[in-house]
């Protein structure tokens, strides 16, 4: 369960990179019925934010790094990025984009796990995170796909100081593991880990890869809305037991992210 008090260690913002912002806006406005808020000028619109019934639920960016593909980045809050960057350093990850200030919203750093996996942190200022989350529209998981989840476990548990467990998948689909914050209950798990072989991460050329869930209340109509508005579906819909009714999906990028009608709802 993500919350918006943004215990350290959980999920508290998120934000797309992409080579057509106008596009991507118009895509998730369809798909998850966001509305787009430039913060630029003109009609450029290269960043600004998403917004779910008036409030804020992920950032949206132009990709300017070369040779980057479009990808939604997870940020996990953190009291402070300079210790948590050495802490990557430590473990044997890699800084992409060293802690810096954001006016007077928060800091912010960008990181690759060993293996490749990008992620960030985000140390609130005025700004905590996403005003909405566990709703339709909204972030309600986080997920890493990766070909090593003992390394990765070993990574972010010095890191970020996850506790995990592991859970056996039904018709013995492997191993998944549960991710929570460090002196929380399980039901504040926020997100999971599952290894797969690298020939199944063909997205990213075998490297780990996160990607958000976000709650829907028909996965079939939002998937209905992927395709038609030029994403693409890699999986589903199909039914997880006591979880809901999911699809992986591509955005029109090609950035991934996965829709889920929770179970019971």
């Amino acid at each position: 369960m993500i919350t918006t008090d943004f215990p350290p260690g959980s999920p508290c913002w998120l934000d797309l990179g992409t080579p057509d912002v106008p596009a991507a806006a118009a895509f998730y406005g369809a798909v998850l019925g966001w509305d787009y808020e430039s913060m630029g000028e003109g009609e450029d619109m290269e960043g600004g934010m998403f917004r779910k019934d008036g409030r804020i639920v992920a950032g949206l960016g132009k990709l300017t790094e070369s040779g980057a593909r479009s990808a939604w980045m997870i940020y996990y809050g953190v009291t402070d990025a300079d210790a948590t960057t050495e802490a990557v350093e430590r473990a044997g990850g890699t800084v992409r984009v060293a802690p810096r200030d954001l006016d007077q919203w928060g800091r912010m750093a960008q990181y690759s796990d060993p293996l490749g996996g990008q992620f960030a942190v985000w140390q609130p200022g005025e700004t905590k995170g996403v005003e909405l989350v566990e709703e339709p529209g909204a972030l309600t998981w986080t997920e890493l796909y990766t070909s090593d989840a003992q390394a990765a476990k070993e990574f972010y548990g010095a890191v970020l100081d996850w506790r995990f467990s592991d859970m056996e998948l039904p018709g013995g689909g492997g191993v998944y593991t549960l991710i929570t914050p460090a002196g929380l209950p399980e039901e504040r798990m926020h997100g999971g880990l599952m290894e797969l072989p690298e020939e199944d991460l063909a997205l990213t050329d075998g490297q780990p890869y996160w990607h958000p869930v976000f709650a829907v209340t028909d996965c079939d109509d939002a998937v209905a809305q992927v395709t038609a508005n030029g994403g693409s579906v890699q999986m589903g819909p199909e039914d997880a037991e006591g979880v809901g009714r999911l699809a992986v999906c591509l955005d029109p990028a090609r950035a991934d992210f996965v829709v889920l009608a929770p179970a019971g709802e």
